[in-house]
């Protein structure tokens, strides 16, 4: 668990939500909160007490729109960050990060930043299980490959744990595996498919867009977001009783390695 007061955190995290949802109502774009922050909404009517993160899902046609304007839509400090605008960016989906804070998650994965709220592209699902399957490993790969390529290939020593990195950085190029990234979620047409997903829960996030796709106002902290109206289809499908408070080593945190509220990550220097 966190050793940090995380309430500070979580109500800084909304704000960067509420500014996002301003931007998708002035510019008519779609989201919805989701994962642990839409069980948030249903069975705590804001944040699960210990959540340090939040989840946006938007289907792709918004999301490509949202990363040609973003500059000029979100307002200081917060700006969006992704594979598309970033080029040492190590995660193959984008964050609203505010650039008035400092994070890093974790020391063998350095990206400095500030504290975000995640935003997944939903993207076309094929219909036909095999072709789903082998679309899925196929990704699968490259996110792993993508991780490899980011961390620190000695974190587990200098040993046989950190040949398979160093072996990437020979086949592989950062750009070029976000790029094959890209180009695999973009191979089915969201309008044009049934199924879409998120990509990050594996098969079992794969379902019908009148689920993933329909969207609904939620109270969350006492403000209204966008979220899935037919949150229970959503929320029984991924995690099954999702109302069922789980027991402490089971509440998941990403206890930072550093973070800092009063710091803008661009005047961070290395302890």
């Amino acid at each position: 668990m966190a050793t940090y007061d995380i309430r500070p955190l979580q109500l800084r995290m909304l704000k960067i939500l509420l500014a996002f949802d301003n931007v998708c109502k002035t510019h008519d774009l779609h989201y919805c909160i989701m994962a642990g922050t839409m069980i948030g909404a249903i069975r705590h009517k804001g944040f699960i007490p210990w959540d340090d993160d939040m989840d946006v899902g938007m289907p792709r046609p918004d999301y490509e729109k949202f990363i040609a304007h973003c500059k000029e839509w979100i307002p200081a400090p917060y700006e969006f960050v992704c594979g598309e605008n970033d080029e040492v960016y190590p995660l193959p989906f984008g964050k609203i990060q505010d650039a008035s804070t400092t994070l890093i998650e974790r020391k063998h994965l350095s990206y400095l930043g500030g504290i975000y709220v995640d935003i997944f592209p939903l993207d076309g699902v094929p219909t036909n299980t095999w072709k789903r399957r082998m679309h899925y490993a196929t990704y699968e790969f490259y996110k792993q490959v993508l991780y490899l390529l980011c961390r620190d290939p000695y974190k587990h020593g200098r040993g046989p744990s950190s040949w398979i990195p160093l072996l990437c950085r020979n086949f592989f190029t950062l750009k070029g595996v976000q790029l094959k990234i890209r180009r695999i979620l973009n191979k089915y047409d969201y309008d044009k498919c049934e199924l879409a997903a998120d990509y990050t829960d594996g098969l079992r996030g794969v379902m019908s867009k009148k689920i993933n796709g329909n969207y609904a106002p939620y109270e969350f902290e006492g403000e209204t977001v966008e979220g899935i109206k037919l949150y229970d289809e959503y929320l029984t499908q991924i995690y099954g009783d999702y109302m069922q408070i789980p027991k402490g080593d089971h509440q998941r945190q990403h206890n930072f390695y550093y973070l800092d509220l009063n710091k803008p990550y661009r005047e961070y220097k290395e302890q």
